[in-house]
């Protein structure tokens, strides 16, 4: 017989053995999060705890919930600002204190995690004295604030310093937000036991907390000791001095805080006692999140990408469509990338080329990925034979029979792309859907080749495919609606993030991407150190240099596109281009040929040649290079926003910062408009600025007037 009362978060269930079961189920959500209910909740239930502990053996703590707790409530994160810091300050103390008054109850705590738990999720487990997890590859733990601009708050960096030592914490959990499964997580000591289900799961708790009466936290027994000791610990001390210029490295000195708050609550938490030191760490926490860092990052990561896979730019087309087997067109790099894609979540993948021999050069290139996989032990041996087996190579058209999905990836020829579309047209189902993984050619114009050009879409995917999350879909005169759902559908099922854009010379991503680059060109050209051009990118939080980039994607692409371009009708020269033939005329392609602006063998190293070509000046000043790279990209986006290439502000923000490399920290290139100091208006004076000192190309277009006067934002203009 049991008695069981409701909250209105937290299920109490007390057994015949007197142990009391709270499972975490919020009602109005498919998710448990800190949210105003939950605080309710949980101060309800602590304070029952503490009233009526005589009468109980201990608590197993779980969730009704697929994943355990998902964490704080982003909705009223991202409204803190620097008003409202105590407001949140006074939040955090409160969810704070009552997981300390559990786990100083004097009874027996255990949680049993059911599923994933991240961040406040985490931070509610470590709170009790014993864990035990599924043991299931796809529930993860960890703190992801990191990514969010933000760190733990409810205890996270104080509870993991001190249980798994100063730098397991920071280096496996906190700096980079790692999750990890349940293997790692035991290894690391974040839990104490795994369970095969859930009913083994709770049967293990309870035998936990019925075998042990009381219970205190190892930080809370007088004499423990922490791993790695403390920083007064001369064993400790003397690697300290390590960390913050290891930091730096690692953020390639961008500014991003989050990082360096965690490093620095984390040291100082260790210094003090566990109620001071929470008292440090919600100091730190407050400090992020009434920052514009952590709002822009949030707006991005969280709720722009959520609408993003939520299918937001969707259709509205009723039927989901699954591929059951594609015809991938070309064995190169790209095209292995993409069967590997597709190979991988089960999909049977015809990989064609010239010849059959060809096309298992690029089936050996997934071998080897699979390989590393087993190696690391991510896939047994037959899992990766399974694997490999899903992809049959072949030089021979006639073996796209039955697919209902064609991608083609081949050289950037149009009349390439158009014949090898036709011939696949012509053996694939009646209905498949057309893809090209064009970067920059018109979709419209490779539809010709084809009868149904209401069926092909462009699908472009980023390099390396199987890192590279982002999928641009481009949509031509002629693509319909039912093929464009169809190939938004075909993305999500291989676990990539759709944005949709119109047709158009370089789309959305390719058009910005190259308004980066020729810009870091142009400022090597103006007397800019080459590893001043470098700095400035990577200080301004690009993920790398613009001449490295340039070097990466070999310098002859950029002169292509704009011979296209020029062809097309197009007059603009920018100034970044004649830095490029200089380079080319004198065989310097770039990376693949070993030599660009660096040469690249034996180790990666400015080429001398540069200093003379490009003679250093201090012309230009280093904030103004920072600004150029970024109002580039952000002045050419809102052109594309202008001519409705894009009509959406979350696939433009999605978009920059997982396809381009846009910094996240400003929450993605339409989001940098709208936060600039002063808003579109200070934008616009800025952008003024910079065209009159260094080019018509910064003049902000009329989009951006018209939102500058009377006061207004990017974000509200567009989805008007």
């Amino acid at each position: 017989m049991t008695a069981t009362q409701h909250t209105s978060t937290i299920r109490w269930e007390q057994g015949a053995d007197d142990v009391v079961v709270l499972t975490l189920d919020d009602p109005s959500s498919s998710a448990n999060t800190v949210n105003d209910a939950y605080v309710a909740s949980m101060a309800e239930t602590v304070d029952r705890l503490e009233r009526e502990k005589e009468s109980i053996r201990g608590v197993v703590l779980t969730s009704a919930k697929k994943t355990f707790f998902a964490g704080g409530d982003l909705r009223s994160l991202i409204q803190a600002t620097p008003d409202t810091r105590q407001q949140v300050l006074a939040h955090v103390t409160l969810v704070k204190s009552q997981l300390r008054r559990l786990e100083t109850l004097g009874l027996p705590v255990a949680a049993a995690i059911n599923g994933t738990a991240l961040g406040g999720g985490l931070e509610i487990a470590l709170a009790c004295h014993h864990r035990v997890v599924l043991d299931d590859p796809t529930v993860k733990l960890g703190f992801p604030e990191v990514t969010l601009g933000l760190l733990p708050g409810a205890g996270g960096i104080v509870r993991t310093v001190r249980l798994l030592g100063l730098t397991t914490a920071l280096l496996e959990l906190l700096l980079q937000g790692q999750r990890v499964r349940p293997d790692k997580a035991l290894k690391l000591g974040l839990v104490h036991e795994t369970a095969g289900d859930r009913d083994e799961l709770i049967a293990k708790a309870r035998a936990w907390v019925l075998a042990n009466e009381a219970a205190q936290q190892p930080y809370d027994v007088q004499g423990y000791r922490v791993p790695g000791g403390t920083p007064s610990s001369p064993s400790l001390a003397s690697t300290l001095p390590a960390f913050p210029a290891n930091l730096t490295k690692q953020l390639k000195g961008a500014p991003y805080p989050a990082p360096y708050a965690i490093l620095s609550a984390a040291v100082e938490s260790l210094q003090v006692d566990v109620d001071t030191a929470f008292v440090v760490e919600g100091r730190y926490f407050v400090d992020l999140v009434v920052g514009q860092i952590s709002t822009n990052m949030i707006q991005a990561l969280w709720f722009d990408l959520n609408r993003v896979n939520g299918g937001a730019s969707r259709p509205a087309v009723a039927a989901t469509f699954s591929a059951t087997k594609v015809g991938v067109l070309g064995a190169g790099m790209m095209g292995a990338g993409i069967a590997h894609a597709f190979a991988k979540v089960g999909v049977d993948v015809v990989l064609k080329d010239v010849s059959t021999e060809a096309a298992e050069k690029g089936r050996a290139h997934v071998a080897g990925s699979v390989g590393k996989q087993v190696s690391r032990g991510r896939l047994t041996q037959h899992e990766a034979d399974a694997f490999l087996a899903r992809i049959t190579p072949t030089g021979d058209a006639a073996d796209l029979a039955g697919c209902d999905v064609i991608v083609e990836a081949v050289f950037e020829d149009q009349a390439l792309k158009r014949q090898v579309l036709s011939e696949a047209e012509a053996h694939a189902l009646p209905d498949a859907l057309l893809a090209s993984n064009t970067s920059t050619l018109p979709i419209t114009g490779l539809a010709e080749g084809v009868r149904r050009r209401e069926d092909v879409v462009g699908m472009h995917f980023f390099s390396p495919v199987d890192k590279m999350p982002l999928v641009e879909l481009i949509v031509g005169e002629r693509t319909s609606d039912a093929a464009l759902a169809r190939a938004y559908d075909v993305v999500r099922q291989i676990g990539k993030t759709p944005i949709v854009v119109r047709d158009s010379r370089g789309f959305f991503t390719s058009r910005v991407f190259g308004t980066l680059v020729l810009e870091g060109a142009a400022l090597l050209a103006e007397g800019l150190a080459p590893s001043s051009v470098e700095r400035a990118a990577l200080q301004a939080g690009f993920p790398a240099g613009p001449l490295t980039l340039l070097d990466e994607v070999t310098l002859t692409l950029p002169l292509k596109v704009s011979v296209e371009a020029a062809k097309a009708g197009s007059t603009e020269d920018h100034p970044g281009l004649a830095v490029l033939r200089a380079l080319v005329e004198r065989g310097r392609t770039g990376k693949a040929a070993g030599q660009g602006f660096f040469d690249w063998t034996p180790e990666k190293r400015v080429w001398p040649g540069l200093s003379e070509l490009f003679p250093t000046t201090d012309a230009v000043p280093f904030a103004d290079a920072q600004e150029r790279l970024l109002f580039a990209m952000a002045v050419e986006t809102a052109r594309c926003v202008e001519e409705r290439v894009l009509s959406s502000v979350e696939d433009a923000n999605v978009g920059s910062i997982l396809g381009i490399g846009f910094p996240p920290l400003y929450g993605g290139v339409l989001q940098y408009v709208d936060q600039y100091v002063g808003g579109v208006a200070g934008f616009v004076a800025r952008a003024d600025e910079l065209a009159d000192i260094y080019g018509e190309r910064f003049r902000p277009p009329a989009l951006l007037l018209e939102r500058a006067v009377p006061a207004g934002s990017l974000r509200a203009a567009v989805s008007a």
